[in-house]
This record gives C-alpha cells, sequence and structure tokens, in this order.
C-alpha cells in the first residue's frame, strides 16, 4: 500500500475544506471557519489498488503565503481549487500552479477543482472559460458540490491516477540468480 501526501490550495472561502471534508468524511461543513492547516486521512481503493491519501488543506494562500513553497516541496499531488461563483478565484490558481510547476516541474499532478457547482444563480465562472484553461493548462478541471456530493470522489480519484503515473512504485529487487552448485 503506498501513500501520497495532497494538498490542496486555493484563495480563502473558495470551499477548500468543505471539499476535503465531504471526501475524507463524506460530510457537508455548512458554516465558514477559516482553517490555518488540517492534516486528514483516508485509504482509497482506485483501479483495484488500495492507497492512503494523507490530505493537507490549508490556509487561503493570501494568510499564508510564506508556507505555500513548504506545501508544494512536501506534496506529490495537488487539488487546485477555486469557485465558480468568484471569478477572481481563477487567479489564485493560475498564481499557484505557476509555483508548483516552477517548484515541482512540468509533470507535476495536479488536478482543478471549482466548487459550489449548486450555487446556479450566483455562477461567474462559465464552462467555456474552464474548457479554454483545460485545454490551455494540459489540466483536468471539476466541477464539484460538497453539499451536494456531485464529483468530489472523482477528483480525487483522477489526482490519485495522476500521483501514481509520476511517481511509480519501486519494484522489489529481483533476487540474482546464483550459478550451478560444483561440488569438487
Amino acid at each position: 500500500m503506498r501513500r501520497f501526501p495532497v494538498v490542496v490550495l486555493g484563495a480563502g472561502g473558495v470551499g477548500k475544506t468543505a471539499l476535503t471534508v465531504r471526501f475524507i468524511q463524506d460530510k457537508f461543513v455548512d458554516n465558514y471557519d477559516p482553517t490555518i492547516e488540517e492534516t486528514y486521512q483516508r485509504f482509497t481503493i482506485v483501479d483495484g489498488e488500495t492507497n492512503v491519501l494523507e490530505v493537507l488543506d490549508t490556509a487561503g494562500i493570501e494568510q499564508f503565503t510564506n508556507l505555500v513553497d513548504a506545501y508544494i516541496r512536501t506534496g506529490k499531488g495537488f487539488v487546485l481549487v477555486f469557485s465558480l461563483t468568484q471569478e477572481a478565484s481563477l487567479d489564485a490558481v493560475n498564481h499557484l500552479r505557476q509555483q508548483i510547476i516552477s517548484i515541482k516541474g512540468d509533470s507535476a499532478p495536479i488536478v482543478v477543482v471549482g466548487t459550489k457547482l449548486d450555487l446556479i444563480n450566483e455562477r461567474e465562472v462559465y464552462r467555456t472559460t474552464i474548457q479554454t484553461l483545460s485545454s490551455q493548462w494540459g489540466l483536468p478541471f471539476y466541477e464539484t458540490s460538497a453539499k451536494h456530493d456531485w464529483h468530489v470522489s472523482e477528483a480525487f480519484e483522477n489526482l490519485v491516477r495522476r500521483v501514481r503515473l509520476r511517481y511509480p512504485a519501486e519494484k522489489p529487487p529481483t533476487p540474482k540468480k546464483k550459478g550451478p552448485c560444483l561440488i569438487m
């Protein structure tokens, strides 16, 4: 069983904790309580393989900018979160994406998640924008609702697949074949 440290990053108030708690504990956090840093763990089976995700739910990047580099260095996979009801939150995601690439390289496992899909009348980020950015960045985007549990697991499962591709399991060393036994 392999362990993967996953970091959830985004601007404050976009729903990082609600998304994380929905995935880890399968419940919806209704109230907004700014997170400083919280770590969760979940066993998950993706494509028949069991993995342990160590999910670090972070504060909004504008609050603890000095910690973001440290989070990126320790993470193997990244969930970049923006709110579908707040177009400006996409700027934070782009900034984080660029930071991750500068530290981890172009092949860093990243999924981008738009939250609050259920707030249809408040939507500011439209599918055409998401499709364009997904194409430009070469990253998968998910539109989710932690409240209704829409597409939350799919986003994390895709991230697990991307992390496994980027960091393949080390194969155990093969025993060396010994030559024939000679008795003289």
